[in-house]
């Protein structure tokens, strides 16, 4: 099954603007992309903070959990340049995801506009997008610095992000694997669809009634959209 319905929002076939998480998202958590950066992220707190990789480790934790992510801490406690320190975290080996021709091809398929929203950076998303052979299915990236590095889910940024695009939210849907961060897009009045993962402080708040559909297979559920497109349009052909 590739997706469950948990209540209505804007039907699957008249969405305009789907927009889209990255990490753990457009690619799978199972293939342990965002350790690595975790891994870059304790390198980075250790060598910059001059504190042990376990100490480092608990640091990242700590802000992530206070602060919404790590580098929103290290810029608030310690001042963290945080152009640098993404530039750093970001540096991992892409091999690790998977290429993933369904995706491709359903992404290929969706009509309307696709942004990406992510609390990377956009050099981060570029990378990722060519590795999947989906950059071409993008019309933008609204990343961190965009947000002014206030990540979601705060209000203000996701304000930004529709005045910008110009998003009708009634007609628009985000996909999330972080449930929490899907709050403020129901809110505006957005359709939600969060991402299953294995992982569990992504689960967080994955039983709040603001979420529409849970997706198991993120390219089946945009492959049934996209059909669902199709039919819808050949109905108003057939009037």
């Amino acid at each position: 099954m590739a997706y469950v319905t948990r209540r209505e929002g804007c039907p699957l076939g008249a969405v305009e603007t789907w927009i889209f998480d990255l990490d753990n998202t457009l690619y799978p958590a199972s293939s342990r992309l965002f350790e690595q950066v975790q891994v870059r992220m304790n390198e980075y707190i250790c060598t910059r903070l001059g504190v042990t990789l376990d100490e480092a480790a608990a640091l990242r934790r700590k802000y992530f959990q206070e602060h919404g992510t790590t580098m929103h801490g290290l810029m608030a406690v310690n001042r963290v340049d945080p152009h640098e320190f993404m530039a750093f975290v970001h540096d991992v080996d892409l091999s690790a995801v998977p290429a993933n021709p369904e995706l491709v091809a359903a992404l290929e398929g969706l009509s309307g506009r696709k942004l990406v929203y992510t609390n990377g950076s956009v050099p981060h998303a570029e990378n990722l997008l060519k590795h999947l052979g989906i950059t071409h299915c993008f019309d933008d990236i609204f990343d961190i610095a965009a947000s002014e590095f206030v990540p979601k889910p705060a209000m203000a940024p996701f304000r930004t992000f529709v005045a910008r695009y110009g998003v009708e939210p009634a007609r628009a849907l985000m996909i999330e694997d972080m449930a929490r961060n899907l709050a403020p897009a129901a809110e505006l009045g957005m359709t939600t669809a969060w991402v299953r993962t294995s992982v569990d402080w992504a689960a967080i708040a994955s039983d709040a009634d603001y979420i529409h559909y849970v997706v198991e297979d993120l390219a089946g559920f945009l492959g049934a959209a996209a059909a669902l497109e199709r039919e819808a349009s050949a109905q108003e052909a057939g009037r």
